[in-house]
């Protein structure tokens, strides 16, 4: 299967009336902070948390009867889990999540409420991907990758063709669009389907400071791995990206960005006071970087997909009073 815009608008058709169509949402407080008019895609508000229940479900729907009974499995840090754990009980498919020890306990938790099984790996000495292909050989599952997929891939994608028909609807003309990266499903699939309206618009992707594997791999046009550590960013914190996905994104002119945990935090505060919204710290990397950037976007009408919610309360407390 060749990835584009025609395998994302059939993942579209896959997906009406089983994910949510999430808002486009603007108010004068957050321009004024950021010196631009922002557009924000509350996928913190879509199914499971977070925008990963499109590209799970697109891949279960995609799978034969007997695939879909023989089980999944998935490793994740917990937003792919649950949605796969989800996609699997729509379904009627069983499914198993690789995850970390120190993963959230929201995110633990929600993948046990759909039903999936949780299996521990340790991050410091275990590799979560060979953990998790072992599982599969064993136990002859399907592996649902968290990102290099064409399936996955293009579930993510129609994020962007909501954007596509909410900018329309709205009388808007982007000149930017800012989309958190780690593995890259949620970018290549985003960036795909806007360009292919807004050939225009310039990309950018936001990755963790210090840990900018998206940015090495679009430089090198390999893919590139950093550190497997714990991260209070962890929702992009996947320690390599897809070769699906690199090879996608290089079609296109993509600025790779950094933020600190300490712009996370300015980001999650302000997407609370001025939208109301509650953002895990990487679902608020894109705001972050158009909040710590502000020159870089004055005066832009800039895109900014807040791509998760699923923070523990006692996190997000400690982020408020911050």
């Amino acid at each position: 299967m060749t990835f584009g815009i025609e395998t994302i608008r059939d993942a579209a058709r896959r997906l009406e009336g089983r994910v949510r169509t999430t808002p486009l949402l603007s108010v004068p407080m957050l321009d004024e902070l950021t010196g631009a008019r922002v557009l924000v895609k509350a996928e913190s508000l879509q199914l499971t948390g977070s925008f990963k229940i499109r590209g799970a479900l697109n891949t279960l729907l995609s799978l034969t009867d007997a695939e879909r009974e023989a089980g999944v499995l998935a490793f994740s840090t917990g937003n792919h889990g649950q949605a796969v754990a989800a996609s699997a009980r729509m379904t009627g498919a069983r499914a198993s999540v690789v995850m970390p020890q120190d993963a959230p306990r929201i995110k633990v938790e929600g993948v046990r409420w759909w039903g999936g099984e949780v299996v521990f790996y340790d991050p410091a000495t275990q590799d979560r991907e060979e953990v998790g292909r072992g599982l599969v050989e064993e136990r002859g599952t399907t592996l649902v990758h968290p990102y290099d997929d064409v399936r996955v891939m293009s579930g993510q994608g129609t994020v962007g063709l909501e954007i596509v028909d909410q900018l329309h609807e709205g009388g808007h003309s982007p000149d930017a669009i800012v989309l958190p990266c780690s593995g890259g499903g949620l970018s290549s699939g985003t960036i795909e389907a806007v360009r292919s309206t807004y050939l225009g618009v310039t990309p950018f992707v936001v990755e963790r400071d210090g840990y900018p594997k998206m940015a090495r791999s679009l430089a090198s046009g390999r893919v590139e791995t950093v550190p497997a550590v714990p991260v209070f960013l962890d929702a992009i914190g996947s320690p390599t990206v897809g070769q699906h996905t690199l090879t996608a994104l290089s079609r296109h002119p993509v600025t790779p960005l950094t933020v600190t945990d300490d712009d996370a935090r300015v980001a999650m505060r302000a997407a609370f006071r001025t939208l109301k919204l509650v953002l895990e710290p990487g679902g608020s990397a894109a705001l972050a970087a158009v909040i710590a950037q502000r020159e870089r976007f004055a005066g832009q009408s800039v895109v900014v997909v807040a791509s998760g919610g699923n923070v523990d309360a006692s996190v997000f407390a400690e982020v408020l009073a911050g």
